[in-house]
């Protein structure tokens, strides 16, 4: 009897949880348009008890819960701007741009999901039909020194996360989302006002190194960023847009360690006439990389280089880092 007594029990939580499930179900189908939209919009980061409740609110109380909703997640409740919306929003828009043809909103895809949760990687390696033994098409994103992997296995431009261990990335992705985004609302309130350049965002940038000469004891060659001027942050100063990019490149050797390094600083200054007529051009910085110590170039050839790059644009404290091999 206690046996049995014991499986009714567990048969009746389970009609209880079904039924839950159901009217939940059932009230997210007759969700008004504006509703569903955020519920949709926000499911990476509405936990289930967030839902439920949305969802059993009654419509009079959902503008009141969605206006709660964002405040618990603003970095700096002072500034009448709420960061972490704004740039997640952002990101959503991005990705809507950067993963089209899956046959869904770029922001579903799973390329989408991750952009929007972790924002965009460090470094992005491509590597298409043929670089594979099993001719399968490949992305691997980096955050830090964490790689998420997403294969497209007939290269017909779908991409599935393959990267099983995800854990660590919810500390990167909160430290960037609202350090970087409070640098850039910074930088629009500030400098940006009234201008057509407001509400901009940040993106990654090109670059390329490039080997001129090579023998004992000697490497030179030279690293060409590249970033477009419209998606460049700018500080208004009278007529004239200004920032400037400070660049650091390090050569580290297959145990990290920095065998060379380099600074350099690129001024960017013009009007927003000048700026209309430059976009979609680039803003080109060449850095001459030059590395003469006999030791150095030694520790570079005994193993796999690397160049890491970053750049600095000081009018909104954006910083942009990519890490390329050193061949």
């Amino acid at each position: 009897m206690r046996r049995l007594s014991r499986v009714s029990a567990l048969m009746i939580l389970a009609a209880a949880s079904l039924a839950a499930g159901c009217r939940l179900y059932n009230l997210e189908r007759k969700l008004a348009p504006v509703y569903d939209d955020f519920l949709s919009k926000t499911r990476y980061i509405t936990t289930r008890q967030e839902r439920r409740a949305f969802l059993l609110l009654p419509d009079a109380g959902k503008p009141a819960y969605i206006e709660e909703f964002w405040r618990r997640r603003d970095p700096d409740p002072d500034t009448p701007e709420n960061e972490f919306k704004i740039e997640y929003f952002n990101r959503i828009e991005q990705a809507d741009r950067l993963f089209i043809g899956e046959g869904m909103a770029g922001w579903l895809s799973d390329r989408g999901r991750i952009y929007v949760l972790f924002g965009p990687p460090m470094d992005r390696i491509t590597q298409p039909m043929g670089t594979d033994v099993y001719n399968r098409c490949q992305e691997v994103w980096y955050y830090g020194n964490f790689p998420v992997v997403f294969l497209d296995q007939m290269c017909t431009g779908t991409y599935k996360l393959v990267t099983y261990d995800l854990g660590t990335l919810p500390d990167i992705n909160m430290m960037y989302m609202q350090e970087l985004s409070k640098a850039q609302a910074d930088a629009q309130r500030a400098s940006l006002a009234g201008t057509s350049l407001a509400g901009k965002r940040p993106v990654d940038f090109e670059a390329v190194f490039n080997v001129t000469g090579r023998d004992a004891g000697k490497v030179e060659g030279v690293v060409v960023i590249e970033i477009l001027y419209e998606k460049i942050w700018y500080r208004s100063e009278g007529k004239k847009l200004r920032t400037k990019f400070e660049a650091a490149l390090e050569v580290r050797d297959s145990e990290k360690a920095v065998v060379w390094s380099h600074k350099q600083d690129f001024e960017v200054s013009l009007d927003e006439t000048e700026l209309a007529r430059m976009t979609g051009k680039p803003f080109v910085m060449e850095i001459p990389v030059a590395i003469r110590d006999a030791d150095a170039v030694g520790r570079i050839d005994r193993g796999p280089a690397l160049l890491s790059i970053t750049v600095i644009n000081t009018a909104g404290n954006e910083v942009l880092l990519k890490t390329l091999p050193f061949k």
